[in-house]
């Protein structure tokens, strides 16, 4: 079968879920379950710890006794039954419970996406990694487009309903025709006593992960009450959708040309401009509160989250062994993914009951750190390329 075509699709089908949850179940939570700013904020952010550990400790283990496809399709059925539990929950404790199970299946899904890509990239069965991340992508514009239509006409109740379709339709491809090696069980070697610290010992690897931690970290508030935001500064519902889109087109661009025009650049330079252009993206929503603004700012999504997402599985792929690959995405899940994301979730919740300008401006808290620890990393990287240049010109 097609490799390249099987990996565009399962990313598609599953962003497309993602471009339902992530910018609209804070909303849900607040519109069609009476939640507060601050409940709704604690419940995303207790989510998030939950996420952190599923994806730390539960796929890196999972990922060595099953198959991905196993894994793929076994995350999907748990995140359908966690939805279908949110649909009698009421209350506060009863939506924290079902929320928290779904944080345990349902994100986990990215990274398993993603170690598949990166196991397919290794064997050579996968061509472009861009080429198939940008249907990602798509898929996210395809819902958030589409949904933002029976928002205004049906209201925020049907969120929770079109996230049970796209999941649904998800788990039935899953169990389509998928590329042979999917389908291998890993083979761990006994000698190889192996554990995330081993990730370390790698080149660099702490200083990149710092970063991407940093700069995924500030789209908290972004990610979490950017949905209300747009509502607090007036603008239509109907316009909502599309204006949180033009971030994901952003992404789209930068992943369809990402192969070809940023593959020479260094991990290092990649991170420096994810950071700088992140800490501009919130500088921006903050001075400016107004429609077109946000608009503009919304096309740093392609430095924000999308190079600095391409930087570290350059990095990745370049650097860290095939078995390791689960545990490295796992790490990266976790901790940029979820628990900074979780705490500065916390942070951006009081900013924004003070004033919501707040909430956007306090990220360049995690971004400018991101942006000095890049400027470390360039050093460290070029002089490692210089010492290489140097010992093959002797060897020569």
């Amino acid at each position: 079968m097609k490799t390249q075509h099987w990996m565009s699709r399962q990313y598609f089908s599953f962003f497309v879920t993602w471009g339902i949850f992530l910018p609209y179940w804070t909303g849900w939570m607040i519109s069609a379950k009476g939640m507060t700013i601050s409940q709704a904020g604690l419940i995303m952010s207790l989510g998030l710890v939950v996420r952190g550990v599923s994806t730390l400790f539960i796929f890196p283990y999972l990922s060595e006794k099953l198959n991905n496809k196993t894994i793929l399709n076994g995350t999907a059925i748990g995140t359908l039954v966690a939805l279908i539990c949110c649909i009698p929950a009421n209350s506060f404790s009863s939506l924290l419970i079902a929320t928290l199970v779904l944080h345990i299946f349902y994100p986990t899904l990215m990274p398993a996406l993603d170690s598949t890509a990166g196991v397919l990239l290794q064997r050579k069965q996968l061509k472009n990694y861009g080429k198939s991340r940008l249907w990602g992508s798509i898929g996210f514009v395809v819902a958030g487009i589409t949904l933002t239509f029976f928002t205004g006409s049906l209201g925020d109740e049907v969120i929770l309903w079109a996230l049970l379709v796209g999941i649904a339709a998800f788990l039935i491809l899953g169990f389509m025709e998928t590329p042979k090696v999917l389908l291998e069980k890993p083979q761990k070697d006994p000698s190889l006593k192996e554990s995330i610290i081993d990730l370390f010992r790698s080149s660099h690897f702490g200083v990149v992960l710092a970063i991407v931690i940093l700069i995924q970290a500030a789209h908290a508030s972004y990610y979490n009450y950017g949905y209300i935001y747009l509502q607090e500064i007036h603008v239509p519902k109907y316009l909502i959708g599309s204006i949180i889109n033009i971030a994901v087109l952003a992404e789209i661009i930068f992943f369809s040309i990402a192969d070809k025009f940023f593959h020479k650049y260094s991990v290092s330079t990649l991170l420096t401009l994810a950071a700088l252009g992140s800490t501009i993206r919130w500088i921006i929503v903050f001075s400016f509160p107004n429609v077109m603004m946000f608009s503009i700012s919304q096309l740093l999504h392609a430095c924000s989250f999308a190079m600095a997402h391409y930087a570290f599985m350059k990095y990745l792929i370049k650097n860290i062994p095939n078995r390791q690959i689960p545990k490295a995405q796992g790490l990266y899940s976790a901790l940029a993914l979820s628990w900074s994301t979780a705490v500065f979730t916390i942070f951006g919740s009081y900013l924004y009951e003070i004033e919501p300008r707040f909430a956007f401006i306090g990220m360049v808290l995690s971004t400018i750190p991101a942006l000095v620890l890049t400027f470390f990393y360039r050093k460290v990287e070029h002089k490692k390329q210089s010492e290489v240049s140097i010992s093959r010109y002797v060897n020569e």
